[in-house]
């Protein structure tokens, strides 16, 4: 109990502070849970922090795709060495750029079409819109996911005629190659990655606040979004300009609406309960969601040396000596970062600690070592990183 009080104390000047609306936080370790929340789910109308506020998780809808695509590599329904054009043969005729900082019109054709595997890695030579590079602005410019009435398959076809940033395996980049491993995983299953994740996920966890659409009498129950802004130091509802992620629709009830890189909605109860599966493959009722060889591959790095450090530099990152790269002690697993180098890391945390975070400032990890998971739910764009490194400095020095 003294731990909730005192984490809850020292994150809370977050929320003081203008910086957070509010947050939630678990951490379960050896079957023992600790919570806290505090602060607003929107600061206009002072509504509080709920025990079951929604959240918009952004990105770490990816981890549970990645899950539905190891569980079909199990079952040989799918191969790591797969080309995706064998599944989507829009991208028969993908070409790449010819300098990763020339001229867009520029192409050769690809030697080695992308693998299921480089999809899982990031190592595909996809790239995403907030990205500093030739290939983002152009997703912006088509705007490649700024619709909420668009199907996963209607985007994937736009996307296919948009070149390659670099020759897949050459190099590593954040990108937008979940999203076609979703629809990859739709087009093996032969049916919507909605109904997909409800059947492989969601009902046998028993996830049911997780869903890429909120029920209507749900609605008040989600935390508004907001960005910082940092020239005023004040939270603003978000108004998004060139190549931010906000561009991104994310509906709350329309029901042709799936990603496979954002676009769920969960609570921190739900999304804790997908967290504890990924240290046992199993439900909490024992039925098997993942076998053990697929988890290591999880929490195994798999990159080879050269396309280290890992870094995400979105339009705007100002490079300078307060400027950190949180994934510097990171490399990659299927579909998760994992901790390779405690060193670079402050000395915390343990190695094949893994996890992942969504845009809004959401995050959590797994630590096996310490039959531990925690999870921090509040929705911030450009965040300050503090919060996560208090939470994350917290869980080190205190469990």
């Amino acid at each position: 109990m003294q731990e909730k009080l005192e984490l809850n104390k020292l994150l809370a000047k977050y929320v003081d502070g203008g910086h957070y609306p509010g947050f939630q936080w678990q951490i379960q370790i050896n079957d023992k849970k600790y919570s806290g929340k505090y602060g607003y789910n929107n600061i206009e109308s002072k509504k509080p922090v709920l025990e079951n506020t929604i959240y918009r998780i952004w990105s770490m809808t990816k981890p549970i795709v990645a899950i539905v695509a190891l569980k079909l590599i199990e079952q040989k329904k799918l191969n790591f060495n797969d080309p995706i054009n064998k599944f989507l043969p829009e991208f028969n005729n993908l070409k790449v750029m010819s300098k990763e900082n020339g001229n867009i019109d520029e192409v050769n054709k690809v030697i080695n079409f992308p693998k299921i595997k480089d999809l899982l890695l990031h190592t595909a030579g996809f790239s995403y819109n907030m990205l500093d590079d030739p290939i983002g602005l152009e997703y912006e410019k088509i705007k490649l996911f700024h619709s909420d009435s668009t199907s996963l398959e209607e985007e994937i076809i736009k996307l296919a005629k948009i070149p390659l940033l670099f020759e897949p395996k050459t190099k590593w980049r954040y990108s937008v190659s979940m999203d076609v491993l979703g629809r990859i995983i739709e087009i093996v299953k032969n049916n919507s990655l909605q109904n997909i994740l409800q059947e492989e996920i969601f009902n046998p966890l028993e996830m049911y606040e997780t869903n890429f659409s909120i029920p209507k009498n749900a609605e008040d129950r989600l935390m508004e979004s907001y960005a910082y802004d940092n020239s005023k130091s004040e939270l603003i509802n978000y108004y998004p300009g060139l190549q931010k992620i906000e561009n991104y629709q994310y509906p709350l009830n329309e029901k042709r609406f799936a990603r496979g890189g954002h676009g769920l909605f969960s609570t921190i109860k739900d999304y804790s309960i997908f967290a504890k599966m990924l240290q046992t493959g199993k439900t909490e009722k024992g039925q098997a969601i993942l076998s053990k060889n697929s988890l290591k591959l999880i929490n195994t790095n798999a990159l080879e040396d050269y396309y280290f450090p890992l870094e995400i530099r979105s339009v705007g990152t100002v490079i300078d000596v307060n400027y950190v790269n949180d994934l510097e002690p990171y490399g990659w697993g299927m579909g998760f970062r994992t901790l390779i180098d405690q060193k670079k890391n402050n000395n915390l945390g343990s190695v094949g600690e893994f996890g992942w975070s969504g845009a809004a400032s959401t995050y959590f990890l797994v630590d096996n070592d310490k039959d531990m998971t925690a999870l921090l739910m509040t929705q911030v764009f450009s965040g300050n990183p503090d919060l996560k490194k208090d939470f994350y400095k917290f869980i080190y020095t205190n469990f």
